[in-house]
Formats: structure tokens, sequence, C-alpha cells
């Protein structure tokens, strides 16, 4: 049995304007992996350093996105997503990669990556 899965690239910036040069790139577009290896995705993108955070969405056919993991070069945050099901790095800023592993035909979906930029958070005491 062979299982599909579909990537496209997307970029959700987290900012007001959305242009259709996002400057994020996923690869491959199109994915045909055998049942029970694993799935692997890229994702990189040229809007700088400042752009840290990366973030990996799935959607399958008739749901809506899902939050799979969040990334940062020092952090990973899979909320309650299966860490055993997926698996996601971040060498650098400007780029990550994505696994789904011993995929199975309910993994055929549409995989989403997504960068933001970092922002600080300032407390003021009064």
């Amino acid at each position: 049995m062979i299982s599909v899965i579909i990537t496209l690239t997307f970029s959700l910036r987290w900012t007001p304007a959305f242009s259709e040069d996002s400057g994020v790139t996923q690869s491959p577009t199109v994915l045909w992996v055998e049942k029970g290896n694993s799935a692997e995705i890229n994702c990189s993108h040229n809007k700088g350093a400042a752009y840290s955070q990366m973030y990996w969405y799935q959607q399958q056919q008739g749901k809506p996105m899902e939050l799979i993991v969040f990334t940062t070069t020092i952090t990973k945050d899979f909320g309650s997503s299966d860490q055993n099901k997926f698996s996601a790095t971040k060498e650098n800023a400007e780029s990550g990669s994505f696994t789904v592993k011993n995929v199975e035909s309910d993994d055929s979906a549409l995989y989403f990556c997504a960068v933001s930029q970092h922002s600080d958070t300032v407390l003021l005491h009064c």
C-alpha cells in the first residue's frame, strides 16, 4: 500500500500583509512514500535571521489546519502532537526540516511550513 503525502509552499508571516512572493520555500512539493517509511519535508526562507521561528502544520482533507510543532534553533514544542510520530530539526534560522515517521494512510495530508519573526516582550513595572 502506498500513502501519499502532499506538501504545499505556504507562508504565514504573522503580519497584516501577505505577499505572493513570501520568501518561504518548501520541498519537495509532492512526496510519495511507501507505508512504514519516513517522509521528510524541508523548509527554508530568505527573510533573515530575525525570522527564527518555524511552525509546521498538517491539514487533512475536510479538517482544519492543525499545528504539529513550533521550533527555533534552541527549542521544540510539540504541544499535544505525538513526538513518536513527528520530528523536527532547525539547525539555523533560515531552514528546518519536518519528518513524519512510520507513514500510514492516515498521514496523507497537506503539510505547511510557516515562519515568523521573533518579538521581544517587555514587562513594565508601574
